[in-house]
């Protein structure tokens, strides 16, 4: 918490008079405490989303009678909640799929119960953590073929979560860009060298 008491006077020789101090006009005043409420409930917040999605799938886990243990946490900003156990692959589904499904879902169920959108990434299984590696190796070729001829390379459609990959690992390499191009669900990251 940020202190807003008044400092102890220095021991200037000019004095200073309370006109010399520009005052906060009432709206920058309300802007600074709604900013410092927003930072001081944001982890809380956060980790309420991701309690209350841990009990939508714990739910939705008991209904399909699959057995798994359920973390939730936040991380980077993010509520995230992943589970972990034997035969949870039919909720990944094929390319993640069923993995996105139901992470919209979850969202939703957060949503209904705070009023609030949730920014909430859901793991099942160890599937982003595995696909965030193979997506890690896609970037790096594309560098590879973008570095040695100069043409762009047009890489295969992607949800939003494996995009984001691929741009982190493109962004963080110099001489190349990368960028997406298209509407869902065929929007592509194009890699191209760097203007």
């Amino acid at each position: 918490m940020t202190d807003t008491s008044t400092p102890p006077a220095s021991d200037s020789s000019a004095p200073v008079s309370e006109s010399d101090v520009p005052a906060a006009t009432p709206s920058e005043e309300a802007s600074t405490e709604v900013k410092k409420s927003e930072s001081v409930a944001s982890d809380s917040d956060l980790f309420r989303q991701s309690e209350i999605a841990a009990d939508y799938i714990e739910g939705l886990l008991d209904i399909l009678d699959y057995d798994g243990d359920i973390d939730e946490l936040v991380s980077a900003g993010r509520p995230m909640v992943e589970v972990v156990g034997g035969r949870l692959q039919p909720l990944v589904g094929q390319r993640g799929a069923t993995l996105e499904a139901l992470q919209e879902l979850t969202r939703l169920a957060i949503f209904r119960a705070t009023g609030s959108p949730s920014r909430l990434l859901l793991d099942i299984g160890g599937y982003r953590a595995a696909r965030r590696k193979e997506l890690a190796a896609v970037a790096r070729n594309a560098v590879e073929k973008v570095k040695e001829h100069g043409d762009a390379v047009r890489l295969e459609p992607m949800s939003a979560f494996e995009r984001k990959c691929v741009h982190d690992v493109v962004n963080a390499i110099p001489g190349v860009q990368s960028e997406s191009e298209g509407v869902e669900p065929n929007r592509r990251i194009v890699v191209r060298a760097a203007d």
